[in-house]
């Protein structure tokens, strides 16, 4: 090897991906399909014209099977097939590397990235430096001392600093990392509960993997200590998933790699044969000169141009100083195009063709352009992330894939005056401070803005589309209508199997990394915020946002119809977008001065715990430190059952060795666990509430997301008022500081025991359906149905636990989890569990076909039919196997119920405003759902919310006779402890 050698190895399946989904289906004229050859081909030319590494090689995955899947069955189960028209380019992809003189790489049983890992081992053997052409994460486990890799996409070079940043640990920890945090996307199990940031935090702590496995026992946070113990196994797979192998028998020298110039007759020929010939004045600089036949020079026939290509830079409305053509490829390029529709051929020579809007003339054109073709991309940006402070800066449009524009409300430079510019009346136009240039007369964009929005006639598309519907509205803009959601759409699609941003979707479907926000918001001077983004750089990222959004819209709204799950999208998630919407921009009212009181009155409380506690201790110390607690706890009072640390040697006094200590009889731990909870009140409710209130309207306003959970809850956010105590009477006061505005009432409809009744009409269990029929007291009935002993009479602790296996064995309950619940040993917890499922032999019965069904499809199905996964349901790992099981049975009965309220939540707006009733949805808590309604109103609104909620799904058999009633439970207070 020679000094300035240098290796550069490619990740080519990487490219083939991002090929595919950045170009509309072409074909060459025999009808074969090279779309993705095409573009491969493209970027193949541009790397090799880039770059000059003396040594290059591509590698490629061999196949969906590797040695991982024997380690794990269920290792990249969720992927999807590739599509049917890319399988026969994976050979053309290669024959395309071979033309121009590359090795290509491939070993059947291995991934690509394990090739990669070995060459690289190898490389630094030899002193060759060497850079991975990849954004690939799992590839940065690589990068070390002479290894570095390039983004192909951004030309960034990331090294152990931006590997750092990412992971939060240096290269050579980020197996260790991967394994903790797992990856939904490959199906990688991980640990529950900890992702990226908690994984290195606890690395760096412990060292590596298997030190902090070995001292699990000391983590003081409880659930995570738990998920860890019980986990670990799944830890060490994952972490034997995720390490590359670099040890895959390859039988090459490195002198197979050294660069040398393609013939160009070799590569002349493969871009005839697929008709790329239009591509050969690219090629030819880099090839060597051979026999050339007459004619064949660079780009003498090219192909066919398809009907209307080119035509997108014909429309372009901005002028040359206010558009831009990102990375465009000529309209004479490319293959003869396939089956396409006008606006995909429109499009076909300019994939990236982004513009900037500043005249009301070229937003009509725009906009008429968007009305043309029915369907549009949209996105906002604003001048922060915070849904309640957020405004608008501009608005991106994507009118077809690759051609989209942004519109500049509000920028400014950084030394212009503080504020948005649509808050003035001198909005618009080009900012005095500064040559920043916003469209002219901003309010007239804002009408055209607004009928467009109100036009049904077009389609819009967003991505989070709830958080820019808000944006819209406190720019006195309207709700766009109709309107579809990306992230939605995915969530229905593939549920928790991996995450829904725009970025991750953009990489996993269209193999495409976009630009990151921080990239554009962090920069000279440290840009934070976007509305001082130069208007170039700005357009780019916007114009990006709704192009990607589009594409995706069009990828994923087919698999709909394949996947049977457009009722799920069009009758329960899409409509409650603006619901959720308008549920968060009324927001609740609550009684400050209240929640103030309540603070003092646990101040008090802890002071007076604090007392007790030093008077037990017989010194005063820092109840809330652990170390000092531990030292009185174990040190001082010489109680047994204590734990140290084995890293700082200070004693455990999380909360399970309290509870431990407690029900021995100890005081002193009851006591710090009373203190604990008052400051967990204290510090996460009354005082966090108060702060949260918006000075605007005085009220408190969470977040919703359609996209979190496994089975299709809604989860609340920034605060989460989904969590509020009820069970105890500190957690009701809490509820009753929310309070209904002057004139009104607050009113709560619940359902009454909706997953039992789920269970008995999924699992078909009769004697429970003739029950709930009858309208008999269920817990009761199956305590006489179990324990043979009468109703009449019955002893309360007989009917507690039978309460307790009833909605128990919902969740997967285990003889273990019933003891501790009920106090009973574990024996006798198993007994019972026995008599139950002996009595209503239909639940073990539904339990063994719902797992069976999970087995052999990867997921489970709600009686609506939205489809929830199960990872793990095959794993060889019996704890992970069980945790999948009682998933599985569970999912479908929690689906099943978050299903049924959000299709009521839909529907009651309309049928409320139908009626003239004006009451206002405020909340939903899981089964519950909180209105705030005019007093004078209140007893026209009950009976057409309960009928609503009861009639909106009807559990039926077959024969259409329903066989569990849904039944609902209606409250009315001044506030929402009273109304519950």
């Amino acid at each position: 090897m020679t000094a300035a050698a240098h290796l550069m190895l490619i990740d080519g399946s990487g490219y083939i991906f991002r090929a595919y989904h950045s170009l509309p289906p072409m074909s060459r004229t025999d009808g074969t399909p090279v779309g993705a050859v095409y573009g491969f081909t493209n970027m193949l030319i541009k790397f090799l014209n880039e770059n000059r590494a003396t040594h290059i090689a591509v590698i490629f995955d061999a196949g969906r099977a590797t040695f991982r899947n024997e380690i794990y069955s269920a290792y990249k189960a969720h992927r999807p097939d590739p599509p049917e028209d890319l399988i026969p380019q994976f050979p053309l992809v290669r024959e395309a590397v071979r033309a121009f003189g590359l090795p290509c790489l491939e070993q059947k049983g291995f991934e690509a990235d394990d090739l990669i890992a070995t060459l690289t081992r190898r490389a630094r053997e030899e002193n060759l430096p060497v850079t991975i052409v990849s954004s690939d994460k799992d590839l940065m486990q690589l990068v070390g001392d002479g290894v570095d890799m390039l983004d192909p996409m951004t030309s960034r070079s990331i090294g152990p600093q931006e590997v750092e940043a990412k992971f939060g640990v240096p290269p050579d920890k980020v197996v260790d990392v991967q394994a903790l945090a797992g990856d939904s996307v490959d199906n990688v199990p991980g640990v529950p509960g900890i992702g990226v940031k908690t994984a290195a935090q606890l690395i760096i702590e412990y060292g590596d993997l298997a030190t902090l496995l070995q001292k699990a026992e000391e983590i003081k946070q409880k659930k995570r200590r738990e998920n860890l113990i019980e986990f670990a196994e799944a830890a060490r797979v994952s972490r034997d998933l995720v390490r590359l192998r670099d040890d895959v028998p390859l039988e090459l020298s490195f002198e197979d790699f050294r660069v040398r110039p393609p013939e160009f007759s070799r590569v002349r020929d493969f871009l005839e044969t697929n008709s790329f010939r239009s591509l050969a004045g690219r090629a030819k600089a880099l090839c060597v000169e051979s026999a050339t036949p007459e004619g064949a020079t660079a780009g003498a026939s090219a192909a066919p141009e398809a009907s209307g290509a080119g035509a997108a830079s014909s429309g372009s409305t901005g002028s040359a100083a206010g558009s831009s053509t990102v990375a465009p490829a000529s309209a004479s390029e490319g293959p003869v195009p396939g089956d396409m529709s006008p606006v995909l051929r429109k499009v076909i020579g300019a994939p990236d063709d982004y513009h900037l809007v500043t005249t009301i003339d070229e937003l009509d054109d725009w906009l008429d352009q968007a009305r043309l073709a029915g369907t549009v991309g949209i996105d906002t940006e604003t001048d922060s992330l915070d849904t309640r402070k957020a405004r608008l800066v501009g608005v991106s449009l994507a009118v077809a894939p690759g051609r989209a524009c942004y519109i500049p409300f509000a920028h400014r430079s950084g030394g212009s005056a503080q504020g948005n510019l649509l808050d003035g009346p001198e909005a618009g136009g080009a900012d005095p401070a500064s040559s920043v240039r916003n469209i002219e007369d901003a309010p007239q964009a804002l009408i055209r803005l607004a009928q467009f929005l109100q036009d049904e006639t077009v389609l819009k598309v967003g991505h989070n589309i709830k958080y820019d519907l808000h944006v819209l509205i406190r720019a006195g803009l309207p709700f766009p209508a109709p309107l579809e959601d990306t992230m939605v759409l995915s969530y229905v699609l593939d549920g928790t199997t991996h995450r829904h941003g725009l970025d991750e979707l953009a990489r996993l479907h269209l193999g495409r990394t976009t630009t990151p926000f921080g990239a554009v918001c962090t920069g000279v001077g440290g840009v934070t915020s976007f509305d001082l983004v130069p208007l170039d750089q700005a357009r780019d990222y916007a114009a990006e946002d709704a192009d990607i959004t589009l594409r995706l819209y069009m990828l994923l709204r087919d698999r709909l119809v394949r996947d049977r799950l457009v009722r799920v999208y069009e009758t329960i998630d899409r409509p409650m977008i603006p619901t959720l919407a308008r549920m968060e921009e009324e927001g609740v009212c609550v009684d400050a001065p209240r929640l103030r009181e309540l603070s003092a009155d646990f101040s008090r409380a802890m002071a007076d715990l604090e007392a007790e506690i030093h008077a037990l201790a017989r010194r005063s110390f820092n109840v809330g430190s652990p170390r000092q607690l531990g030292e009185i706890l174990f040190d001082e009072m010489k109680l047994e059952g204590g734990k140290r640390s084995s890293k700082t040697g200070a004693w455990s006094t999380d909360a399970q060795i309290l509870e431990q200590l407690a029900g021995e009889g100890h005081e002193l731990p009851r006591k710090v666990l009373d203190w604990r909870g008052y400051q967990k009140l204290k510090s996460t409710y009354t005082d966090a509430l108060v702060r949260d209130i918006d000075p605007r309207t005085g009220r408190v306003h969470t977040t919703y997301s359609l996209t979190v959970t496994s089975t299709g809850r809604l989860s609340s956010v920034e605060p989460n008022l989904q969590n509020i105590p009820i069970r105890t009477e500190d957690g009701r006061k809490i509820r009753e500081a929310f309070v209904a505005a002057e004139g009104m009432k607050l009113l709560s409809a619940d359902y009454s025991q909706i997953e039992l009744r789920l269970v008995a009409h999924v699992a078909g269990v009769s004697a429970l359906r003739e029950a709930f029929a009858r309208g008999d007291d269920i817990h009761a009935i199956t305590a006489s149905e179990v324990f043979g002993v009468p109703v009449e009479g019955m002893d309360p602790v007989i009917r507690r636990q039978a309460k307790a296996i009833n909605f128990g064995i919902i969740y997967g309950i285990s003889a273990h989890g019933l003891a501790l619940q009920l106090g009973i040993s574990r024996s006798e917890a198993a007994r019972f569990i026995e008599a139950y499922l002996n009595r209503f032999p239909e639940i073990t019965a539904y339990m063994e076909a719902t797992k069976e069904y999970a087995r052999t499809h990867g997921f489970v199905k709600t009686p609506l039919g939205r489809r929830i996964p199960v990872p793990g349901i095959n794993d060889t790992s019996p704890p992970l196997r069980a945790f999948a099981e009682r998933q599985a049975i569970n999912a479908p009965i929690q689906g099943g119920a978050a299903d049924i309220i959000k299709r009521a939540m839909v529907r009651l707006p309309g049928a409320l405003e139908e009626v003239a009733l004006t009451g206002r949805m405020l909340l939903q808590v899981h089964d519950e759902l909180v209105f705030e309604v005019p007093e004078v109103e209140v007893d026209f609104t009950i009976p057409v919310i309960r009928r609503i909620m009861e009639q909106t799904v009807a559990l039926t058999d077959e024969r259409g006779v329903t066989t569990v009633p849904l039944v609902v439970d209606v409250g009315v207070g001044d506030n929402w402890a009273s109304a519950h």
